[in-house]
């Protein structure tokens, strides 16, 4: 490359050979094109593909070999990033509503955790603890065969198989006739409701251009992180009016509506394939069998599936901002769900909420959550709309800049001191709620720095670092609820609970 600005403090990995070099993240420049991914050079090393432009605005440059096929030119329309604004948002919003389903699951059923396990006969606190994680280790191995068969094949085909199969497995859940049963079906509707949590910040890179892709990131995040707080409210009323197993068939309805749309408007964003598929259309036009596509590595469809399926496990532990990065937001989100699972005894016991009322205790982080989408993704892409005005260069690092981050990393902290503080001195439980809201705005505001820099940082493989995400989320998120149910107190949950808000800032 001809700039020769100073690396910043990141580095790249050459994820095949394992060694690192300075970072590139100073090649993203002003868009001038319709071409929004911002960092490039990791892409080559992630595949050993040769030295190329950025996937999908290649068009542009000069091209020596005439049987390579590339977009029609900067303004192609069959190139995402130049679809109309109402088909990339009816794009966004169908996956998010598939990102909002597939998180109910895992916690909706949870007030009715005593009945189940009166009716199977278990008494272990460590099983009922179980039945609710099991879940969240589906959406951590899910995200290791997802983000690479998305990567090979397409997002489309992903997100409405994958629903379907959520569909089914819930189906199976409800039918459930023990507790080896429903963990089970529970671990593949984890696997399958990955699909979503997975490769959405893929195709959010697909489309849409990245002063705008914060907003889009903040639809999308919102679901996996909602959905957790927002299930158990519908739950306990559900589950007292008719049976837990009416919770599987709400999730199977619902999920079931979302077939039809997905399949009917759901649109193939990833730019790969689309060329594909163009110079298939071309070979039969013209029968030139020597077209193929700028963006084919020319590896055969094994060696690439090789390559995929190892990139998020490098990224994780060969990159080290994606490393850290991950165990920070891992951390974060299992003291989420360690919050949650608080929830049902704190309010219960301390301040004498019966089973539907507590229900709505898990309101406050839903409130905060909303809370950080609107006033965090907006700012996120003003911060980098401000940058392109005033002609600087956009980096990823844009997306951390720490009038943004340190608030954020430092409202966490507080907000589980007061949480855990004021339960423990049974102040008057609107006080614990405002500390959960702030804690949940907090919460999102880190998530969407987090996930917006990744995704800055590696465009072309976002559903591989978000797989190398979610691992880590998800192992923390079904893991470390368990100390919650040894704390036999509800003050020594709320001791538990503020004793994590010691977690540093990234």
């Amino acid at each position: 490359m001809a700039d020769e600005r100073p690396a910043t403090n990141s580095t790249d990995v050459d994820l095949e050979k394992g060694h690192s070099r300075p970072s590139s993240s100073q090649e993203l420049k002003p868009k001038t094109e319709p071409e929004s991914d911002s960092l490039h050079t990791n892409e080559k090393t992630l595949n050993n593909e040769p030295e190329q432009e950025p996937e999908h605005n290649t068009a542009s440059q000069p091209v020596d070999d005439p049987n390579l096929v590339d977009w029609d030119g900067p303004d192609d329309p069959e190139n995402p990033m130049n679809w109309p604004d109402r088909q990339k948002w009816l794009n966004i919003g169908l996956i998010s509503l598939l990102t909002f389903v597939t998180p109910l699951g895992s916690s909706m059923f949870a007030p009715g955790i005593p009945a189940i396990m009166v009716q199977f006969g278990e008494t272990s606190s460590i099983t009922a603890t179980f039945v609710v994680s099991v879940y969240i280790l589906g959406f951590a191995f899910g995200p290791l065969i997802v983000a690479p068969v998305s990567e090979m094949w397409g997002r489309r085909p992903l997100y409405i198989w994958g629903n379907i199969f959520f569909v089914l497995f819930s189906v199976g859940t409800a039918l459930s006739q023990n507790m080896d049963m429903m963990m089970a079906f529970r671990f593949l509707m984890g696997v399958a409701g990955s699909v979503p949590i997975t490769i959405g910040s893929g195709s959010i890179a697909d489309i849409m251009p990245v002063e705008m892709r914060g907003r889009a990131m903040s639809a999308w995040a919102l679901g996996p992180l909602l959905g957790p707080c927002i299930g158990p409210v519908a739950g306990g009323y559900l589950i007292r009016e008719t049976s837990w197993r009416w919770v599987y068939w709400l999730v199977c309805i619902v999920g079931g509506i979302c077939i039809p749309p997905s399949f009917l408007y759901m649109k193939e964003t990833y730019a790969p394939i689309l060329i594909e598929r163009k110079v298939l259309k071309l070979r039969k036009e013209t029968g030139n069998n020597n077209l193929h596509s700028k963006l084919d590595s020319g590896q055969s469809v094994a060696d690439k599936f090789k390559i995929a399926i190892v990139r998020p496990v490098k990224l994780l532990f060969l990159v080290p901002i994606v490393t850290s990065m991950a165990l920070y937001v891992a951390i974060v989100y299992g003291i989420l769900y360690l919050l949650i699972t608080t929830f049902s005894f704190v309010y219960r016991d301390q301040y004498g909420f019966d089973e539907g009322t507590v229900g709505l205790t898990f309101l406050p982080a839903g409130i905060g959550m909303m809370i950080g989408v609107v006033v965090f993704g907006a700012l996120s892409d003003m911060l980098v709309k401000r940058r392109m005005a005033a002609g600087g260069d956009l980096v990823p690092e844009i997306r951390l800049t720490p009038a943004v981050a340190l608030p954020c990393a430092t409202v966490l902290p507080v907000g589980l001191f007061i949480y855990g503080w004021t339960t423990e001195k049974q102040v008057h439980f609107i006080v614990p709620m405002l500390g959960v809201v702030i804690f949940s705005a907090g919460l999102m505001g880190v998530m969407m720095c987090i996930q917006n820099y990744l995704l800055d940082t590696f465009p072309r493989y976002a559903a591989s670092v978000t797989a190398a995400l979610a691992v880590l989320r998800s192992l923390a998120g079904a893991l470390l609820p368990s100390p919650a149910s040894r704390c036999t107190t509800p003050s020594a949950s709320a001791g538990a609970t503020a004793s994590s808000a010691s977690s540093p800032p990234p």
